[in-house]
């Protein structure tokens, strides 16, 4: 998977907007290596209030712990990029922000930063609602910094839309 076009991630938003809207749900992304870019995508279609709760960039730990309670110990043991900490970014967003649904992006985008068990590419995801139920994923993504971020954003918004067609 290489850059996804500008285009494809307005589609997969405006898609996305579409099923929430049908079906009277509200999501609240939290982000780290997006950098608000799931939030941008998605309000930039008209109407976007009607299921756009709030979007939360927590991209340093302190933030992730400040404000969605991301426990230290999670970020000691397993660091940032893990299941443990988006899944935790998750329930944090349905929290605070009342959302019906959250999704958390937590990755090295590169080009510095990775390791020899979480290379540059590395992105975690999870997604999850109000009754408990929740899906988390973990991609390798090649490509410059640019590439990671907008394949992220690319799957967090298609992993949502699966997410939302299955629970809902």
């Amino acid at each position: 998977m290489h850059a996804t076009s500008h285009e494809s991630l307005r589609q997969y938003a405006a898609s996305l907007g579409l099923l929430l809207r049908d079906r009277g749900l509200t999501l609240s992304p939290a982000e780290s290596c997006t950098g608000g870019w799931i939030s941008k995508v998605l309000t930039d279609n008209a109407g976007s209030s009607d299921y756009l709760s709030a979007g939360l960039v927590t991209y340093s730990n302190g933030a992730k712990q400040a404000l969605l309670g991301v426990k230290e110990e999670s970020l000691a043991e397993f660091g940032a990029v893990s299941e443990q900490v988006v899944r935790q970014m998750v329930s944090g967003t349905l929290a605070l922000t009342g959302a019906d649904l959250a999704v958390a992006v937590s990755g090295v985008a590169g080009p510095g930063g990775g390791s020899e068990d979480k290379p540059v590419g590395t992105v975690w995801f999870a997604w999850g609602n109000r009754q408990g139920a929740m899906e988390t994923r973990c991609h390798l993504f090649t490509g410059n910094r640019d590439a990671v971020r907008s394949q992220s954003v690319a799957c967090a918004l298609q992993g949502v839309t699966e997410f939302v067609r299955q629970q809902y």
